[in-house]
């Protein structure tokens, strides 16, 4: 019987965990560094995203004030563009440079940009996927047989869909953020040395993504070894 509680496969969890803690603090000391400068235009980050909204023709999507902190996010199902406390008032470089993020988003949207429409595809997918692999790993580790292998090659299965989600969530992430940088160079709304700062921030808004997505890599690695022992047993 395997001692799971001492097993040396929880070290890949552990490191996916060490890399998602660095990436986050990384974005918020970042975030944090930014949201202290001014913009020279004395802009809000509502007043921004309103403008890069029309100028891209997009009048149907409302921006809203949404609490907490980096919580900032497009709503395709509302068209809805959610600034949180930090950004919606904020005339600071990164909170522009957050709301022109998320209305990357909804040009993406309005354009039909592939890979968003996939990740909103895969959605309940990965939910369930996410919510539902485990518990079948676990009864099928306390089973034997061929039932007990269908459940846990059906847990690896539904977590490889959430571990898919995460993949592509990398190039839509990416894709808004250089919207973003593009009209904030072209619109002058930002002198070049802050779209640089908008860079740096989201740019450490993007490892967050890339560790988000390491970490599920590294948790399916570990359930495919667990499986490969279970089936060997």
């Amino acid at each position: 019987m395997l001692f799971y509680y001492y097993d040396w496969t929880y070290l890949l969890v552990l490191i996916g965990a060490v890399i998602c803690i660095a990436a986050s603090g990384r974005v918020n000391r970042t975030f944090a560094r930014y949201s202290r400068v001014a913009s020279h235009s004395g802009m809000t980050g509502k007043e921004a995203a309103e403008q890069i909204l029309s100028r891209n023709g997009i009048y149907d999507v409302q921006v809203i004030h949404i609490p907490g902190n980096l919580t900032d996010h497009y709503n395709p199902g509302k068209k809805t563009l959610g600034l949180s406390d930090t950004v919606y008032n904020s005339t600071s470089v990164a909170a522009i440079g957050v709301a022109a993020h998320e209305c990357g988003h909804a040009v993406q949207h309005a354009t039909g940009y592939v890979p968003l429409a996939i990740r909103g595809a895969l959605v309940p997918v990965a939910n369930i996927g996410s919510m539902a692999a485990w518990p079948l790993i676990l009864i099928g580790l306390f089973m034997n047989g061929r039932t007990a292998i269908f459940l846990i090659n059906l847990g690896i299965l539904l977590f490889s869909a959430a571990v898919l989600f995460q993949l592509v969530t990398l190039p839509v992430e990416f894709n808004a953020s250089g919207r973003a940088v593009k009209v904030l160079e072209t619109s002058g709304m930002l002198y070049p040395d802050e779209v640089g700062s908008v860079k740096k921030v989201l740019s450490a808004a993007a490892l967050t993504y890339v560790a988000s997505a390491a970490a599920m890599i590294l948790q399916l690695l570990r359930l495919i070894i667990i499986g490969g022992r279970r089936r060997n047993d």
